[in-house]
């Protein structure tokens, strides 16, 4: 009788370490290696610092007494002198009022142009769009430097000199160009099947683009509204060519008044600087609120 061969077992090897896997394993597209992350976090710190640092200079300068306006003593008696002395003492509010309305008119009259040139020249076929169209983009490669005495001419026929309404006007030359360009390629991603639904339903051109298009068209809005604001609230070469006297300045022009050839006064225009960017900061995140809140809208079916 014979028995059968021990069975023999194949030799087995010890796991790999958790460590050696590690080691092992290779490393995912996207994915960055420990000394490449450290990098990236102190490159984008650097950034960050270098992007806060004139903003925050300004501040603190705006809390120091004249006397170290121009030093790096930050926190030596801190004070709110010059935000007093120039709220009381100087017509800044006077050109804080002026500034807004210029503003306010622009980013409405800004808009609605826009809009509506963006809308005609995407949906409509017309005479001369092709030459409105090069007009558009051709108005964008001057600079001020060379616009600036034509425009001032035009006023002054016009009587629109050392006037909001001019100044209106002017900063309407800047604004509706670059941002009925952007409108008109906004519309073309509209898909016209919504145009066509809103004429079977009885409405006209106007009510299609009112009740239907500019509700898909937040985003677009958003940024013309945003680029019209900042192009009034912070253009300094026609505000102090067309504007003069303290009852008419506007913002950017009464800034001028703190610097003459002899002096500077720092406190007093760094607080104003201070004051200036609260209302642009307010109107940035307002544009950013819908601009993302429009994107995302249509993201979601249902």
């Amino acid at each position: 009788m014979t028995t059968a061969p021990a069975p023999t077992t194949a030799p087995t090897t010890a796991p790999a370490s958790a460590d050696t896997r590690r080691a092992g394993r290779p490393r995912r597209r996207g994915e960055r290696s420990p000394l490449a992350s450290v990098a990236l976090h102190l490159t984008l710190i650097v950034a960050s610092v270098i992007a806060v640092f004139p903003a925050l200079w300004v501040l603190l300068t705006s809390l120091k007494p004249a006397t170290y306006a121009t030093t790096t003593d930050f926190f030596k008696e801190p004070t709110l002198d010059n935000y007093t002395n120039l709220l009381g003492d100087t017509p800044f509010l006077t050109w804080f009022g002026n500034s807004v309305v210029i503003a306010a008119f622009t980013t409405a009259l800004g808009v609605f142009i826009s809009c509506t040139t963006g809308y005609a020249v995407s949906r409509f076929r017309f005479p001369g769009k092709r030459g409105l169209m090069w007009t558009l983009l051709i108005t964008q490669m001057f600079p001020v430097a060379v616009l600036i005495v034509p425009i001032y001419n035009i006023l002054a026929s016009m009587g629109l000199l050392n006037n909001a309404a001019g100044l209106v006007v002017t900063y309407m030359t800047i604004a509706v160009p670059f941002c009925a360009w952007m409108m008109k390629g906004f519309f073309d991603s509209i898909p016209r099947e919504i145009d066509e639904s809103g004429y079977v339903d009885g409405l006209n051109p106007f009510g299609t683009f009112w009740r239907l298009i500019l509700p898909l068209a937040k985003p677009g809005i958003a940024v013309t509204a945003f680029y019209s604001f900042i192009t009034a609230w912070g253009e300094v070469a026609y505000a102090s060519a067309f504007m003069v006297g303290d009852d008419n300045l506007t913002l950017a022009g009464g800034l001028q008044k703190f610097v003459n050839q002899y002096s500077a006064q720092w406190g007093p225009m760094s607080a104003a600087s201070v004051l200036i960017a609260v209302p642009a900061a307010l109107v940035f995140l307002f544009a950013q609120r819908h601009l993302v809140t429009g994107m995302s809208a249509g993201a979601v079916k249902g």
